[in-house]
């Protein structure tokens, strides 16, 4: 862990963090084969069942959330025929900011692997500033599931789009070939929510990437599936070697939180 001021005349104060996750098999059964955190975080194995294929870690803050000047790395490695799913423990609040805070994630799977990631929703607060920049690196047959959960901010505390900035970019390579690119950026003083071709009247979004083949079928699934959830409008889009790009809006967070899990079990069906 380190602390650090920020730029001069302002006096952020952010906290360096990182956490490196390394996931191994042995007789064909996924296990932690090493971590290391600093502060926020922590790493804990919630595996209830030792005979399921995936092994589920925790990924623990004792942070009340993002601060001003926080820059976090977070590294994973799944070896060869490795199943991960990676959970978080609460919602990611990002506070109040002069300067902003900056979130790293790389994730490499070797061939055959299985990578699930679904965090909590993220809440900004009233002139939050937030980076996440994700990098994905597949080997042949491997599959993914990589989620995502924006909200308005505090609703109930009047913060709808209060934010001033929130940009996310996840890159999503095979080998070193970039195949897929999602870019979520709001600035809502720039660009209004309310303009054509934003949020169309909802308050919430989210948003899931699944690579993994078969797509034809998991799409016709994940489609049935979505006609019977109430209050959201949906897309789905296919997208190559074999993934889908799937896109949700609505009004509450606990409904896209879970309509995204839903699909996730959609996706992890073999």
């Amino acid at each position: 862990m380190e602390m650090r001021a920020g730029p001069a005349g302002e006096g952020a104060i952010g906290m360096r963090s990182e956490v490196t996750i390394r996931v191994a098999v042995r007789d064909g059964v996924s296990y932690l084969a090493s971590s290391y955190f600093t502060p926020p975080f922590k790493v804990a194995n919630i595996t209830e069942d030792k005979r399921e294929l995936f092994l589920h870690l925790m990924l623990m803050c004792s942070s009340p959330g993002v601060l001003d000047g926080d820059e976090q790395m977070i590294r994973v490695g799944v070896a060869a025929n490795g199943r991960l799913h990676l959970h978080t423990q609460s919602y990611q609040r990002l506070f109040q900011m002069r300067n902003g805070a900056v979130q790293r994630m790389e994730v490499r799977l070797g061939r055959g692997a299985f990578f699930c990631w679904l965090p909590h929703p993220c809440v900004p607060h009233a002139h939050s500033i937030f980076a996440g920049r994700n990098k994905i690196f597949l080997e042949e047959g491997c599959q993914l599931i990589w989620g995502e959960v924006l909200t308005c901010g505090r609703k109930g505390n009047g913060e709808v789009f209060a934010l001033s900035r929130y940009h996310m970019r996840t890159e999503v390579f095979v080998g070193e070939e970039l195949v897929l690119l999602e870019n979520v950026y709001l600035q809502p003083a720039v660009v209004p929510v309310e303009a054509m071709g934003q949020m169309e009247g909802f308050t919430h979004q989210a948003s899931l990437l699944w690579v993994g083949g078969r797509v034809e079928e998991k799409r016709v699934l994940i489609e049935a599936e979505l006609e019977g959830v109430a209050g959201i409008m949906y897309g789905v889009s296919e997208g190559p070697v074999g993934s889908l790009v799937i896109r949700l809006l609505g009004n509450g967070a606990e409904l896209l939180y879970d309509t995204l899990k839903m699909i996730a079990e959609i996706c992890k069906q073999s």
